[in-house]
């Protein structure tokens, strides 16, 4: 027998829909509920409450139900949902989890889902277990064995925290144009050339250019950044040998920081990247001069995040490179057409990390911690 429930409601009752229906922050089954239960009070009948609301027959019926058996908030709320039983139990999703942990089947780079699914009815009762099923249970504890993430874990030592503290202690520093704070670091780059012309952009349609591209071979971008000040600037060159970079120490010097008593620069453990490179280049008398002028300081091994230059060429790559371009006069004139705008707009690193918050973040790491612990 089917029971016509009747919805009576008092006056907040009916304010309070009222008011849910006006502010319309609400999701859309609640909003539904709420016309409902309003229609039904004014005497509507339940088919055509349905089609008004466009629900089904059920939704009215239902909802009247609860409001009538239990009270305004029953009605409004969400009836829970069992949905399918799980296919995988808690022993057989450890199962799962540590094969996806364990090394893969001969033969294969990883695990994949499929793989995964195949092992998982081999050890099992299950006859099949979908992909699906198998994604599901990994994601619980944040699993993806397909994929792979490269990365260096360094040995935090003595001699990394000193070189760490050394370098933060150097850009905590005011800016002093007498002692400038300069970090510096090379990076290559392909000469990437078109062999067919693009076709330019139009209204309604995308620039379009050819899958095929010509390799033009390789430059190197020696950058310099002042911590302190909206400075930069990019060396092209065809080579990164020692020679290379004592010109840029001698550029350093006698160019980009004339007046300068004592230059400071952050760099990189390269193996070119030595007070020897420039006795190397130039006769003693020459790198004694330049290198009274010069003091270096070294990123711990394996910590090229601590140069600030590394955010800068980031940003050199993503505003300015990102595309193709095969010849190096061509790359000198886009490259310095980007430096001149970036160094005019102002433009730092707004550096945060300090050495307070190293100690405070990496205290756990630090060799004397360790000893303790």
């Amino acid at each position: 027998m089917n029971i016509r429930y009747r919805v009576d409601l008092d006056e907040a009752e009916r304010a309070q829909l009222t008011a849910m229906l006006s502010c319309g922050k609400h999701a859309a089954r609640k909003i539904k509920r709420a016309q409902i239960l309003l229609a039904a009070d004014a005497g509507v009948g339940d088919e055509q409450i349905a089609r008004s609301v466009s629900v089904g027959g059920s939704t009215v019926y239902r909802t009247k139900r609860r409001f009538v058996e239990g009270n305004l908030e029953a009605a409004l709320s969400e009836e829970p949902r069992p949905g399918a039983a799980r296919k995988l139990s808690g022993k057989e999703t450890a199962l799962l989890v540590a094969t996806a942990c364990s090394s893969p089947p001969q033969g294969r780079k990883r695990w994949t889902l499929d793989l995964l699914a195949g092992e998982m009815v081999r050890l099992t009762d299950h006859e099949a277990v979908s992909r699906e099923t198998v994604r599901r249970r990994l994601a619980e504890d944040d699993l993806k064995p397909w994929r792979r993430d490269m990365w260096c874990i360094p040995q935090i030592d003595g001699a990394y925290v000193a070189r760490m503290e050394d370098v933060l202690d150097l850009y905590a520093e005011p800016a002093d144009p007498k002692r400038p704070v300069v970090c510096f670091d090379e990076s290559p780059t392909q000469l990437i050339g078109e062999t067919r012309a693009p076709i330019p952009v139009q209204p309604g349609q995308p620039e379009r250019y050819d899958c095929e591209y010509r390799r033009n071979g390789i430059a190197n971008l020696f950058v310099f950044l002042d911590a302190h000040r909206s400075w930069r600037h990019v060396k092209v060159t065809e080579q990164r040998t020692a020679k290379d970079f004592a010109l840029c120490m001698r550029d350093l010097v006698d160019t980009h920081y004339p007046k300068a008593a004592l230059i400071r620069v952050v760099l990189d453990n390269l193996s070119t990247h030595t007070a020897g490179a420039l006795y190397e280049t130039f006769p003693a008398a020459e790198a004694h001069r330049i290198l009274r002028r010069l003091e270096f300081h070294y990123t711990p091994k394996h910590a090229s995040w601590l140069n600030m230059v590394e955010i800068e060429i980031g940003v050199l790559r993503g505003q300015c490179l990102d595309r193709r371009i095969g010849e190096p006069g061509r790359l000198i004139c886009e490259i310095a057409a980007w430096q001149r705008q970036r160094n005019a707009s102002g433009a730092r690193i707004d550096w945060k990390f300090t050495t307070q918050k190293a100690r405070d973040k990496l205290a756990r790491a630090y060799p004397h911690a360790a000893k303790e612990s």
